[in-house]
This record gives C-alpha cells, structure tokens and sequence, in this order.
C-alpha cells in the first residue's frame, strides 16, 4: 500500500494571548511571520506552517502539540534563546542514538505554557 502522508504541512498552537503568542514566535524564536489576522497567526518554520490560534471552543482550550523545533547547533540555540529571555526547563540532552546519528534537545514553554523542544541530530564517528 502507498504512503498517502508525506510530511507535516502544519501544526496548530492554542494562544490563550494572541498579541503576546505571536509576539513571542516572531520576535523571540525568530519564525517568519507570513500573515496576522488578529486571531490567526500564521508563521513559515522550514517546510512547515505553524498556526497560532485563539480556542474555537472551549473543547480546545488546552489542547497542544509538542513542537520539535530542528536546529543545527543545540548548545548555540540554546545559548541565543536564553539570551532572548526564553526560559528552559533542562539542558541541552541526548535522547537517542540510532546507528552515528545522536538525537539531542532541550525543552521549554512558550507564553502559553505549550511545550516545545530545539531537537538536533548528531552524525558522530
């Protein structure tokens, strides 16, 4: 059977505070921006498109998703983004190994409180 999925296209946020959601992914992490219509956001993030939203109902108040957030150097993002302000709740860690290739990263919440993660993958010797 053929793979109908091929990749995420997008992945949805709750913002119980628009102004300061959209703040925080635009100025803090840096996303491009690619509209804002005062209660969706939309932001590029690579390949994919992250949308902020105010809840369409109370069913979606506290509902989220893990963002994994690539970067290429963990130590180096984890730096600039504690500069930034950004608050992590560990170190920069690895998770995995599969065959060379370490998986590392490091967690933390957005204004929110939804959690995130900066994710590397190590090619090692």
């Amino acid at each position: 059977m053929e793979m109908m999925i091929t990749s995420i296209g997008q992945i949805g946020i709750v913002a119980k505070d628009f102004a300061r959601a959209v703040d925080f992914y635009e100025t803090k992490l840096e996303l491009p921006l690619i509209v804002n219509l005062g209660n969706l956001a939309l932001f590029q993030c690579g390949d994919v498109r992250l949308l902020l939203s105010e809840p369409e109902s109370a069913a979606f108040e506290s509902a989220s998703s893990v963002l994994y957030l690539n970067v290429e150097n963990i130590e180096e993002a984890y730096e600039k983004y504690q500069e930034q302000g950004i608050e992590f709740t560990d170190t920069p860690h690895m998770v995995g190994k599969l065959g060379n290739t370490e998986t590392w990263m490091v967690f933390f919440r957005d204004t929110e409180d939804n959690v995130l993660a900066l994710m590397s993958e190590v090619l090692v010797a």
